[in-house]
């Protein structure tokens, strides 16, 4: 606690007032200031001297009646107000001070009266003020002295942050940025789960296109194997056939198609195919059956008709001469007749025709399906 120190000189002192220039009165009855700048000015300073109180005037003497000692001690209690209640507190002893000394000056020759003031200088802020001192480190270290330091932690104390606010500040920063950094992580991961699903998705894609390519190509090759197969039975069955079937001439050459059109046809087209050779050569019989007509049949000249055992006809037509007789079994090879040029002719040749149910048809591809080539 400080020493009590004597209350300063009053500054406006009794009796400052004097009249008027308008012969006006001061306060309590008097109307009108002289100088207010020279009347209200401090004394002692050099060029203001204290004017005398006019002859009318009593001077006012106070008793103890009229002035209250002031005792004991002013005391302070720091609460949460801070240094803002303190400042309110000091100017409120000054301004006690103040007066008391006044009044004290004001009864004419008795000591002033001393204005115990509490020891300020422990309060934030407020020990500079008190104490006049110009040096502006304590001014700085109270303004820098946190005015709280509730949700401190040691962590903050050691890194020098000590303010219950700054640390606030901090906190809020730094969740900030773990936040920032928490959606710049998730928006990462989301981007690598998309490239993981789109590499997925194209691993899958490409493994099924290389799936379908090789089941594709298995097929292909498949189907290859297959109709290699189909082919080489095929050959197979056509040489056993080869074996069983034969060409009805030896020496010819092959005039007329099946199908060809011309006016030497009655229907109009030909139904046949034609061997052209020379006159008496043999015609054999293709396949081993029975012979169901051998005569003259008009248009065709000589005709013989061997039916196989399928059901299908082999007419042998324009002969020069027959060999065999209806009813005849023959078998593959045997001679049926000879080769002339009798009915509707050109020329001597074989027109052979194939009929299947009653109907001709081509007899180069059925003779080319029994493995042979005319």
């Amino acid at each position: 606690m400080a020493s009590n120190r004597p209350a300063p000189e009053a500054l406006i002192p009794h009796g400052s007032l004097i009249e008027g220039a308008d012969g006006g009165e001061g306060p309590g009855g008097h109307t009108g200031y002289a100088d207010q700048a020279e009347a209200f000015a401090p004394a002692g300073y050099a060029g203001c001297a204290s004017p005398e109180p006019p002859a009318s005037w009593e001077e006012w003497n106070p008793t103890a009646e009229t002035v209250r000692p002031v005792r004991g001690k002013h005391r302070i209690h720091k609460k949460g107000g801070g240094l803002a209640r303190s400042s309110t507190v000091l100017g409120v002893g000054v301004i006690a001070a103040v007066g008391a000394g006044g009044i004290a000056t004001a009864q004419g020759g008795k000591p002033p009266v001393s204005i115990a003031l509490p020891d300020l200088g422990s309060l934030p802020g407020v020990g500079s003020l008190v104490d006049g001192d110009d040096t502006a480190a304590p001014a700085t270290a109270a303004a820098a002295a946190p005015l709280s330091s509730a949700g401190v932690t040691g962590a903050d104390a050691e890194r020098g942050t000590t303010d219950a606010g700054e640390v606030l500040r901090a906190r809020i920063l730094q969740q900030a940025e773990d936040q920032h950094h928490q959606a710049d992580d998730a928006q990462r991961r989301q981007a690598e789960d998309a490239a993981v699903a789109r590499a997925a998705a194209t691993a899958t894609a490409q493994q099924g296109k290389a799936a379908a390519e090789a089941k594709a190509k298995a097929a292909e090759e498949k189907r290859k194997k297959e109709a290699a197969a189909r082919k080489k039975r095929e050959a197979e069955r056509l040489a056993k056939l080869a074996k069983s079937y034969t060409l009805p001439a030896s020496s010819y050459v092959l005039t007329s198609h099946f199908g060809d059109s011309g006016a030497m046809w009655s229907s109009g087209r030909h139904t046949g195919l034609d061997f052209a050779g020379s006159n008496g050569s043999p015609l054999k019989a293709v396949h081993s059956g029975t012979i169901t007509e051998a005569g003259w049949a008009g248009a065709y000249g000589y005709r013989t008709v061997l039916k196989l055992d399928d059901g299908t006809e082999i007419w042998y037509c324009h002969q020069s001469s027959l060999s065999v007789s209806v009813g005849q079994k023959v078998s593959t090879g045997d001679v049926i007749g000879r080769m002339g040029g009798t009915g509707n002719v050109t020329g001597v040749h074989l027109h052979l025709e194939v009929r299947t149910g009653g109907a001709a048809i081509d007899p180069l591809s059925w003779l080319r399906g029994k493995g042979l080539t005319p």
